[in-house]
């Protein structure tokens, strides 16, 4: 019987001019191969979440992003033995230039009706009861 695990890990809605990044996990990955997601990953030990999280980006994506405010947190189960606690923040790339690591295959700029057609159900559920979509509206200007 193995043991109780608890993962951390962080995720960044990174939005450049009303856009959201998003990337496709390769295909032999181990976990939900093919599918799109938002960059990040895990926590490793001693670290802050905002160090993780730009350390996640730049592995990912090769971008250097500012963290800015978290945006929600949530937690299920991948199996009765794991626990996944993710922390999401609101990123702005400061470079926009998408380098991919091997483990992922493509990388999107898209539109929130772009995201909702590609991300990964429980993605969309979290991205929806959070309002994120908000954050991808144009902004007025007076």
């Amino acid at each position: 019987m193995s043991v109780p695990t608890i993962v951390v890990a962080v995720k960044a809605v990174i939005v450049q001019d009303d856009h959201l990044l998003i990337i496709k996990r390769a295909a032999d990955d181990e976990v939900n191969p093919g599918t799109w997601e938002l960059v990040g990953g895990k926590l490793d030990f001693g670290e802050t979440l905002e160090h993780a999280l730009e350390r996640e980006v730049f592995e990912e994506s090769g971008l250097r992003v500012a963290v800015q405010q978290l945006l929600y947190a949530t937690t299920f189960l991948t199996d009765p033995n794991r626990q996944v606690v993710i922390m999401t923040y609101l990123a702005h790339p400061i470079v926009t230039t998408v380098t991919l690591s091997e483990e992922h295959s493509d990388a999107r700029w898209v539109t929130a009706d772009e995201a909702q057609k590609l991300l990964h159900r429980p993605i969309l559920e979290d991205l929806d009861s959070h309002d994120v979509w908000a954050l991808l509206q144009p902004k007025m200007i007076n």
